[in-house]
């Protein structure tokens, strides 16, 4: 299930905003008492406060996109760092040899592979 904050952002899109634009016009609360998040506060200019039908037409979407950013962050862990990149590319290039420059690009498509976007 998508988070409240993913289909809200998503409905902010939809009506050419921004979260980062309105971040500080929107609280969102969970109280713990067992009901889950909830906007508390919504004050976007020219934007009513969505409904629970609205925020539910967005599920699909959000759950799609906090798939692919989890796929991007779990990425950004497993490549191979910027240091064995430029490495492995100035042996290549200067130094003629490619042996790390093939390990790095074999490594850099395993993680590719491990974690697709779709």
């Amino acid at each position: 299930m998508a988070q409240l904050y993913t289909k809200i952002k998503l409905y902010l899109e939809a009506n050419s905003k921004t979260w980062e634009a309105e971040q500080e016009n929107i609280i969102i609360q969970n109280d713990s008492d067992g009901k889950g998040d909830y906007i508390r506060t919504f004050n976007v200019s020219g934007l009513s406060k969505p409904t629970a039908e609205q925020l539910a037409s967005y599920e699909t979407a959000g759950n799609t996109a906090e798939t692919l950013a989890n796929v991007l962050a779990q990425r950004e862990i497993e490549y191979p760092s910027l240091k064995e990149f430029a490495e492995a590319y100035c042996e290549k290039e200067i130094g003629e040899d490619s042996t790390k420059w093939d390990a790095y690009k074999t490594a850099y498509n395993k993680v590719r592979s491990d974690n697709p976007k779709g």
